[in-house]
């Protein structure tokens, strides 16, 4: 059972394109405060189950970012032997925010728990149980990608949205609270929200989660718009990689995303037993919410803001000076 270091608890402007930066590109007029809540911004038929290789908004190709110099090594510093070697997230409580989870899938493999936060009637929502159904598919093909790489890992269903993964700004906060208020260590939320009336609420709860210990891995929204929460410094911010390498993820220069996952053609999970192969930031986000169960699995003292250190000292592109400076032409 993981040793759980949280005190306190019981299981209870985003910018444009940096100057010269070729690997984001600029944030478009954001869309209406009364559009709904959508996944990642989109719904699922205009690019998160694309079978081409175009990639979304807050993305870098296939080369990749370029190399981080991280400096001079210090004398104890992270590998990916030391910082997973062995580990499979096992004692580490992932929860998604989604569609719902498909659980009689196999290669979802079961859920802890599922919920839904429904309408009380009254504009607000509280969270139900609920039998593990996913009314898109979506879901399930999150939950089935922490599966693959962390099969250790527990995994709690959090619905948020509705068909055609739409939802409300109020269900999206109910979801939230309620996984920080129970003690989840990893929230996967591979969806956002354009709407600014939704901004401070998810402010207080991701810095809520950050001091609790529990980090939020958000995906960046599929299209160039200002959306939260990935945009927030106290969530692990996720855009995708066209690397054919689907362990590899890299680390960022220029924010606001923060690491690039696998999100081009990923095969995953769907629901009704099927498996879809898919692109976009919401299929990169499952990823690096694996890597943070794998860390932690092994790791559990660790705050957010070590993880993050962790998973950028880790990360594909990064290395380290040699004494004297970096090599000539690495810089």
């Amino acid at each position: 059972m993981r040793h759980h270091r949280r005190l306190a608890r019981r299981r209870v402007g985003l910018t444009g394109r940096p100057p010269g930066d070729p690997h984001h590109r600029a944030p478009a007029r954001a869309r209406s405060p009364h559009e709904p809540l959508t996944d990642s911004g989109e719904p699922m038929t205009t690019g998160q189950t694309s079978r081409g290789t175009g990639l979304p908004a807050w993305s870098v190709s296939v080369q990749g970012p370029p190399r981080i110099d991280l400096g001079s090594p210090p004398d104890h510093r992270a590998t990916a032997d030391w910082a997973w070697g062995g580990s499979t997230g096992a004692g580490v409580r992932v929860f998604v925010l989604d569609s719902g989870i498909e659980a009689a899938h196999p290669l979802v493999g079961g859920v802890d728990r599922s919920v839904a936060a429904l309408p009380t009637g009254d504009g607000r929502h509280e969270i139900v149980d609920e039998e593990p159904v996913d009314l898109s598919g979506h879901g399930t093909a999150c939950a089935s990608i922490v599966r693959r790489i962390a099969p250790g890992a527990s995994i709690t269903s959090v619905r948020v949205l509705l068909h055609g993964l739409r939802g409300s700004g109020d269900a999206l906060l109910t979801g939230l609270r309620w996984a920080v208020e129970q003690g989840a260590d990893v929230i996967n939320l591979s969806l956002s929200t354009a709407k600014p009336e939704c901004d401070l609420a998810l402010r207080e709860i991701a810095d809520r989660a950050y001091f609790a210990g529990c980090v939020i891995v958000a995906s960046a929204h599929n299209r160039p718009v200002v959306s939260f929460p990935w945009s927030f410094a106290s969530v692990l911010s996720v855009g995708s990689h066209g690397d054919p390498d689907a362990d590899a993820f890299y680390t960022s220069a220029t924010p606001p995303v923060e690491f690039f996952g696998p999100g081009s053609r990923v095969t995953a999970a769907w629901r009704d037993g099927r498996s879809i192969t898919a692109t976009g930031n919401s299929f990169a986000t499952p990823h690096l919410a694996a890597r943070c169960a794998l860390v932690l699995g092994k790791h559990p003292q660790l705050t957010p803001y070590q993880l993050k250190a962790v998973l950028r000292q880790t990360a594909a592109n990064a290395y380290w000076s040699p004494p004297g400076g970096p090599p000539e032409g690495t810089a």
